[in-house]
Order: structure tokens, then C-alpha cells, then sequence
């Protein structure tokens, strides 16, 4: 197991996010060699002390460990398969986003071609590369993982390896970014609510927080506890309560023409499982509503 985060790196893609990448390892010290198909991004990079290399062979004839980060895993296996002999018997690091299945396609590829291959998936904005808060799930080799986590490190302060499907950082990536969606839709639907009352989202936001600390946070670790049991009986607020309410909900965003579209998909679910014989259960069992496409 190598101990240094000292080691030469190659960064391919120099978006917003791979150029904080790169920029993370250039501060400590790592040479560092980028690529990118529009060179003038590499400018900054390259006065900080990066070297450009305008070939991608080359650019990855540089170093041991190479970093993509670019905008698809289609450009991101063209790439890969012109500089296929290049990389045998390399690292790569691929913190690329898309789906699970485009992650194992990419791990099966290299795996045939003698790559050594590691798929991550970001948590974080590219302001935050490099800081403590920086959150950043790996999955493939355990034995590749543990070799370079000190150098993984310079990245995020959070580095969370998952096992050997590659494929389950990028559910997790989605999962997240599932609740993030969904959980800023709610509230801008909410603030959409109060305006039209006259209340500013300013005058609005410390009941949402206030509700989101005490309400909606603590709910979260017991309704993980019904899911994995699967028991959803309750005397808290079952599915049949909570279908009465959100029918006042799309009612009112009609009549105020505000757009239902959020909270009536959410009504859907829940009157198709009180259908089905479960009113009694607690909202977590909309899990299983999900799970039924």
C-alpha cells in the first residue's frame, strides 16, 4: 500500500469540475498533467504549474494514475479506446457522471484492455475539491482503492469506498441527487404557495427550516428502520391521513394556478398504495410504490 499522495497525475477533461481536480493536485505539490480538446482551459492550470499536453497519448504517457472527469462516458470511451495501448497496465480514476450501467460497461473495458480501474462519483460543486465537507464514493478493486486513497484524499475529505460493483457510486450519486431534487422542488413549491398570499420567500424560509430540522430530519432514520424491516404499520400518520391532506394541497395549487404537477405525482402514489389495502401503513411505505415502476 503506497503511503505518499506525492505521485505524478494526469487529469483528462478540464471542465469546471476537472479543472478543480487538477487544481487540487497541482497545490500539493503533484505533477500534474492535463488534456482537455480545447486547450485555452488549460491556460490557468498551466501558470500554476500543470504541463499541457495536447496529445491525449502523450498526456497519458505521463503518469501512472489517470483522473477523467469529462462530460460523458460516450466521449469518455473514445477517448479511452484510441489510447487503449497506452493505458494498459495504468490507473484510471474515473469520476466521470452517468448511469450505473455506463460505470461497469467502462470496468468491463478496462478490465479486458489491463486497465486498472477505479469508477467514483462526485458529491460535491467544484468549489468544494479539495475541503473537508467534499464528499466522494469509489467502487472496483479494494486492493487499487487502498493503494491510492492517500492520494485520493486531495480531493475530498470524505472518500467512501462501496466494494467492487462500480456501478453503486452512481447509484448512490443518483439517489442523492434524487433527494436533492425533490426536496428544493417541495420548497419551491411551497414558497410558490405563500406568494401568492403575499409572503416573501425571505419571511417563509425560517418555518421551512424550522420544519425540515424538526420534522423532516428525525422522520428519516426511523422510516429507513420500516424500510429495511419491512413493517409500515402506524399510529403516527398513516397513508390515509396523508391522503386527505394532500388533497387540500392540489385542490388549493389549482385554484391559485400554481402548477400540480409535483404534489400530484406525489398524491398518485399514495392513493395507488391506500388501493392496494395499505392505508393503515406510514408514508415509507411509498417505497414500495416506487419500487412498482
Amino acid at each position: 500500500m503506497s503511503n505518499t499522495n506525492q505521485g505524478p497525475v494526469t487529469v483528462l477533461g478540464l471542465g469546471m469540475m476537472g479543472a478543480a481536480l487538477a487544481t487540487a493536485f497541482v497545490k500539493n505539490g503533484n505533477a500534474t498533467t492535463v488534456w482537455n480538446r480545447s486547450a485555452s482551459k488549460a491556460d490557468a492550470l498551466v501558470a500554476e504549474g500543470a504541463v499541457f499536453a495536447p496529445d491525449i497519448k502523450k498526456a497519458i504517457a505521463a503518469s501512472p494514475v489517470v483522473v477523467a472527469c469529462v462530460s460523458t462516458y460516450e466521449v469518455l470511451n473514445e477517448l479511452l479506446a484510441g489510447a487503449a495501448d497506452e493505458l494498459k497496465g495504468k490507473v484510471v480514476v474515473n469520476l466521470t457522471s452517468g448511469t450505473p450501467e455506463d460505470a461497469r460497461a467502462c470496468a468491463r473495458w478496462a478490465e479486458q484492455n489491463g486497465v486498472r480501474y477505479l469508477d467514483g462519483a462526485i458529491m460535491a460543486v467544484p468549489q468544494m475539491i479539495g475541503l473537508p465537507q467534499a464528499l466522494i464514493f469509489y467502487a472496483g478493486s479494494q486492493e487499487l482503492f487502498a493503494e491510492h486513497e492517500e492520494l485520493l484524499k486531495l480531493l475530498a475529505g470524505t472518500n467512501v469506498y462501496l466494494g467492487e460493483d462500480t456501478g453503486v457510486p452512481l447509484v448512490y450519486d443518483l439517489g442523492l441527487l434524487s433527494l436533492l431534487w425533490s426536496s428544493l422542488a417541495g420548497y419551491f413549491h411551497a414558497v410558490a404557495l405563500v406568494n401568492s398570499a403575499g409572503v416573501s420567500a425571505e419571511a417563509f424560509t425560517p418555518f421551512a427550516l424550522t420544519w425540515i430540522e424538526h420534522v423532516i430530519t428525525p422522520a428519516i432514520p426511523p422510516s429507513a428502520q420500516e424500510i429495511d424491516s419491512a413493517s409500515f404499520e402506524t399510529e403516527v400518520s398513516s397513508l390515509n391521513v396523508n391522503k386527505a391532506a394532500i388533497e387540500h394541497l392540489v385542490a388549493t395549487s389549482k385554484q391559485l394556478g400554481i402548477n400540480s404537477d409535483f404534489s400530484s405525482a406525489i398524491q398518485a402514489l399514495i392513493e395507488r398504495r391506500v388501493a392496494q389495502g395499505h392505508g393503515t401503513h406510514s408514508l415509507a411505505s411509498l417505497v414500495e410504490a416506487f419500487k412498482q415502476g
